[in-house]
């Protein structure tokens, strides 16, 4: 193992998990999770940030009720109940302006 610094100020995990059996709801399936992470990557490349803020597809955050979910580390910032009309005020918790 080697440690090693990130290469991005900001992380954003955006769930996208997908349920197939229908047990549980999912950001993905039931929620705008795939939607909302491919909007803002767009948005934080727009901004010309895209080499300081990564915006990636995470699995299951395990709060599905509560999705679209969004985690924004190192910050520790927890989003749920996330929607696309909230894109906005993600990059404006990410220091942009939208």
């Amino acid at each position: 193992m080697e440690q090693a610094e990130p290469q991005f100020k900001k992380h954003v995990l955006v769930c996208t998990n997908e349920r197939l059996d229908g047990s549980r709801v999912s950001c993905g399936k039931d929620f705008c999770g795939k939607e909302l992470h491919a909007s803002l990557k767009e948005a934080v490349k727009s901004a010309g940030m895209a080499k300081e803020i990564r915006v990636v597809k995470s699995g299951c955050l395990d709060v599905c009720e509560e999705g679209a979910n969004v985690l924004i580390q190192p910050d520790n910032l927890w989003l749920k109940h996330t929607e696309l009309a909230d894109i906005p005020a993600i990059l404006e918790k990410l220091g942009l302006k939208p």
